[in-house]
This record gives C-alpha cells, structure tokens and sequence, in this order.
C-alpha cells in the first residue's frame, strides 16, 4: 500500500511540487500587509466576484424564463376553467328555475331552444327548435321563468316561430295583481309595456305584478308580466298612462317553455255568438 503511494506521487512529482509552490504563494500572499500585494489581493477578489455574478445570471436567466412560461399555461387553463365554471353555473341557475316552474305547473310545459331572435323590427319574432311533431300549435303561450315571453304564431313539423311581447300586433289581457285593476297589454315601442284602458280613478301604483288575466282566451290566468314603472295622468284624458317593465329579458333569451293551453271552445264559441 505504501509502496503503490509512493510510485503515485514519484510518478507526479513534477504536478504536486507546482501545487506545493502555488499553495505556498497563495499563503505568502494571503498573509503579507504590503500596500502593493494589498492592492493586487483587492482587485483580485473584486474580479473574481464579478465573473461569478456574471456567469451565475445566465443559469437563473434560462430558469426564470422557463418559469415564466409554465406560469404562463397554468394561467391560460385556469381561465378557460373559471369560465367554463361560470358558464355551467348560469346553465344550472337557469335549468333550475325552468324546472321549478315546471314543476309548479298545473299545464303540459314543452322545453325549447331559442334558434333564432329578431329584436330589431316592431313585429320581434324567436325561432324555437320544436313543432308540430313536439305537440306546438299556433297560438300556445311561450313563457320562461321570469314570466310571459310571447305566444306561438307558425308552427311547422320541427320548429315553430314564436310572437314576442314586444310585438304591435300583440294583444293580452291582465290585471294588477294587488288591486285587480284590469287593462290590455300592449307594446308601443321602447323597452317597456303599457297597460291600457285603465281609469285614472283606479288604484295602480309603481311596483304593483301585473298578471294574464282570466279574460284572455289565449294565455292560462296568473302568469306574470312584468312590474308597473311608472303611472301617469294624462290633462282631459279618462285613463292614467301605466307603464310595465316586462319580466323576460328578450335581449338575454336563450330558452324557454311552450305551454300546452287549448282555450274552451265552447267558452269561445259563444263569445263569438255575443259579438
């Protein structure tokens, strides 16, 4: 063993008596105060310092980049999370209330997607995926659940247009909620209804529901309609001037039900006898 260390450093002699010598300057320098070695020892430091802070940059530079870039996708994917949650959330909430009304019905409800809107006419019309085949006919209320959305005009074998509440040749009879104070409701324009024929003696006021009244032949008694805004007397007029936010949000339409309704037609038979 000692022979075989021997031949080791008799075969390196020449390497280990310069890294003796090395050593033996370094110590010398490292413990001699002249002003000169002093100077030489300082910049050296000072230089050695700034090369290692030079070429350690370039590893933390390629590492924070790569970070960058993985936070960078993990950003991405969370957003498009969080807005597929919010979505489905929406859904749910609106699913729900669907149900909720369905549930409470006392009529056949048939669900429908709205697949076409037209909001920009005086006669605003939906086109629902649903028809004939599905058990549509003219006529049949459309409601969601925030109240009246319309009523069936055309029907065809799979899908069906629907009159909106914003529509001028749509007529429907209501009442107040509260006081039972009876009116037409009818749509001149703008985002709101107007209730018609009411007397400016009668008792309406601003947040009073206004429902279909059990007068109408074409819509079941009871649905809501939307919330009076504002009552207004008009100077020699016999009515007050009653304006209705609808309950359904046409701009926001996505789904909503038709009611299976068929009127009485003996009921109708004999009020067209009396007129």
């Amino acid at each position: 063993m000692l022979k075989r260390l021997y031949d080791i450093v008799l075969l390196f002699r020449e390497y280990l008596l310069v890294a003796l010598f090395l050593l033996i300057s370094v110590i010398l320098l490292a413990l001699n105060e002249n002003n000169q070695i002093r100077t030489i020892r300082s910049l050296a430091v000072v230089t050695v310092g700034f090369l290692q802070d030079a070429v350690g940059f370039i590893p933390n530079y390629f590492e924070l980049r790569r970070e960058n870039t993985v936070l960078r996708e993990l950003n991405l994917t969370l957003s498009d999370e969080v807005s597929r949650l919010r979505e489905a959330r929406l859904e749910n909430i609106k699913l729900r209330l669907l149900l909720g009304l369905k549930e409470r019905a006392e009529y056949k409800y048939i669900g429908a997607n709205v697949v076409g809107k037209n909001l920009q006419l005086l006669r605003n019309t939906v086109t629902i995926d649903i028809g004939e085949n599905d058990g549509v006919r003219a006529n049949m209320p459309l409601v969601t659940e925030s109240g009246l959305a319309g009523k069936i005009s055309f029907a065809g074998s799979r899908y069906a247009v629907g009159q909106l509440l914003l529509n001028k040749e749509l007529r429907v009879s209501a009442k107040v909620q509260r006081s039972r104070v009876d009116g037409i409701i009818r749509w001149e324009g703008g985002r709101n209804l107007t209730l018609q024929n009411v007397a400016k003696t009668l008792d309406v006021q601003v947040g009073d529901i206004v429902i279909t009244s059990d007068y109408s032949s074409l819509f079941p008694p009871g649905i809501k309609i939307g919330i009076v805004n504002s009552t207004r007397q008009v100077p020699g007029a016999l009515f007050q001037v009653v304006e209705v936010t609808p309950g359904v949000d046409f701009t926001r339409l996505e789904q909503l039900f038709v009611v299976v309704f068929v009127p009485d037609t003996s009921r109708l038979t004999l009020e067209r006898r009396l007129h």
